[in-house]
C-alpha cells in the first residue's frame, strides 16, 4: 500500500450495503480484507513449491499490526481467535481476587468466573455499576488491599459508554489492569499503555472477519500470569517438540495452544495496516458524526437516548429506549425499512460506523416516521 490513505479512499474500500447499522454485532469486511484472504487461500489451495513459507509469515506480521497499532513491543503480542479466549487465558492465569462488574460483557465475567471453579485461585469481586457504567468512583468503593486486579471494557456493549481509562488507573493503583478492548479498537484511540493485559476480536469494528484477535500483555502481566493453557507451539524450540513436553516459552508467546490460522493472522494484519495508513482518530471522527446524526434522528422524533451524548464518553453506539409497549412496533419498523440493529433488554442500540451513509441515515428516518405513525 502507498503511504497515507484519505478518508475517501479508505471509505471506497467498503460494500456494505445501505441500511447496516450494527458493527457493534460485526463489521462487514472490505476490499482489502477480502483480497488478503483470497491471496492467502490461494496459496494454501496451490501448495506451490516454497509458498507455504508466506503463510508462516504472517504470525510476525500480524503481531507487528497489532503491537503498532497498541504502541507495543510485537513480543508482548499474541494472535487469539477471539476474544473470549483471549480473556480465557489471561483468567485462567491470574491468582488473587479482580474487581469486576457482573454487567460486563460475559467474555470477562464467564472467564473470570470458569477461572474460579476450576483453579480456585482467582476469585471474582462483584462490583456494582454506576447505571451500567464501570467509573473510577464505582471502583473506589469496591477496592480493598486483598483485591489484585480489575477487569472492565473499553466500551461497554450495552450503553456505549467509554471507560475513563485513566481515571480508572488512578484509582486502582498497580494492580493489574485488564482491558476488554472489543467494542472500541479500531474507532477509539486510547491509551493503551495504562492497561496491562488488552485483549479484543477484529470482527466488529477493524471489520477484519470473525477468528481474529489478540492478547496483548505488559511485561510485569507476562511476568505474574501463568500460562495455563499453553500448547506444543508454545515453547522455546525452533521445531514441534516431539517426544518431550517441553515447559511454556515466556512472555505473551506462551498463551498459545496451537499454530494460529495464517489467513485469519493474514485477514486482520491487513485490516489494521490499512486503518493505519488512515489514522484511527479520523475513522473516529467519521464515527462521531454518524453517531450525532442518529442521536439527532432520535431527538426529533422523541425517542430516549440513554447512551452518552457526550461525545468523550461515547464510541460508535446509539442506545433508544421507547416505551415498552411501542418496542416491537420500533423494532418492525427498522425490518421493514432494511435497517440491521441488535434488540435487546428493552433498547434499539444502533451502531454506525465511517461508511454509513446518507442513504442508510435516510431509511433509518423512514423507519422513525414509520414508527410515530403508527398506531
Amino acid at each position: 500500500m502507498s503511504p497515507g490513505l484519505s478518508v475517501d479512499d479508505y471509505l471506497g474500500r467498503f460494500t456494505d450495503e445501505p441500511g447496516y447499522l450494527d458493527f457493534a454485532r460485526v463489521g462487514p469486511v472490505g476490499r482489502t480484507v477480502r483480497d488478503e484472504e483470497s491471496a492467502q487461500s490461494s496459496l494454501l489451495g496451490r501448495a506451490r513449491f516454497g509458498t507455504l513459507a508466506t503463510l508462516e509469515e504472517q504470525d510476525a506480521r500480524v503481531r507487528a499490526a497489532v503491537a503498532a497499532t497498541l504502541g507495543l513491543r510485537d513480543d508482548q503480542v499474541v494472535f487469539q481467535p477471539n476474544t473470549s479466549q483471549g480473556l480465557m487465558h489471561a483468567m485462567f492465569g491470574l491468582a488473587g481476587r479482580i474487581a469486576v462488574s457482573p454487567a460486563e460483557f460475559p467474555s470477562l465475567t464467564f472467564a473470570a468466573q470458569r477461572s474460579h471453579d476450576a483453579l480456585g485461585k482467582l476469585e471474582p469481586v462483584w462490583i456494582e455499576a454506576d447505571h451500567g457504567r464501570v467509573t473510577p468512583g464505582s471502583l473506589r468503593e469496591r477496592l480493598t488491599d486483598d483485591v489484585t486486579a480489575v477487569g472492565v471494557s473499553l466500551v461497554d456493549f450495552r450503553t456505549g459508554f467509554v471507560l475513563d481509562l485513566d481515571g480508572v488507573r488512578q484509582v486502582i493503583g498497580d494492580r493489574l489492569l485488564v482491558l476488554d478492548a472489543m467494542q472500541g479498537f479500531g474507532i477509539v484511540d486510547a491509551p493503551w499503555h495504562l492497561a496491562d493485559i488488552i485483549v479484543s476480536g477484529g470482527q466488529k469494528w477493524v471489520r477484519a472477519g470473525w477468528g481474529t484477535g489478540f492478547l496483548a500483555l505488559s511485561d510485569r502481566a507476562a511476568e505474574q500470569l501463568t500460562p495455563v493453557l499453553s500448547g506444543f507451539s508454545a515453547t522455546d524450540a525452533e521445531e514441534t517438540p516431539l517426544d518431550e513436553v517441553l515447559p511454556p516459552t515466556r512472555g505473551a508467546a506462551a498463551f498459545e495452544i496451537s499454530n494460529p490460522d495464517p489467513v485469519a493472522q493474514a485477514r486482520l494484519a491487513a485490516a489494521l495496516e490499512e486503518l493505519a495508513l488512515v489514522g484511527v482518530g479520523s475513522v473516529r471522527e467519521q464515527v462521531a458524526e454518524r453517531v450525532s446524526r442518529i442521536i439527532d434522528l432520535a431527538d426529533e422524533f422523541g425517542i430516549e437516548v440513554v447512551s452518552p451524548r457526550d461525545e468523550s464518553e461515547r464510541a460508535g453506539i446509539v442506545v433508544l429506549e421507547p416505551r415498552a409497549d411501542r418496542l416491537t412496533i420500533l423494532t418492525a419498523s427498522l425490518h421493514n425499512h432494511g435497517i440491521t440493529a441488535t434488540t435487546r433488554a428493552g433498547t434499539v442500540r444502533l451502531a454506525p460506523h465511517a461508511t454509513t451513509d446518507d442513504e442508510t441515515l435516510g431509511m433509518l428516518r423512514a423507519a422513525l416516521i414509520s414508527f410515530m405513525t403508527a398506531p
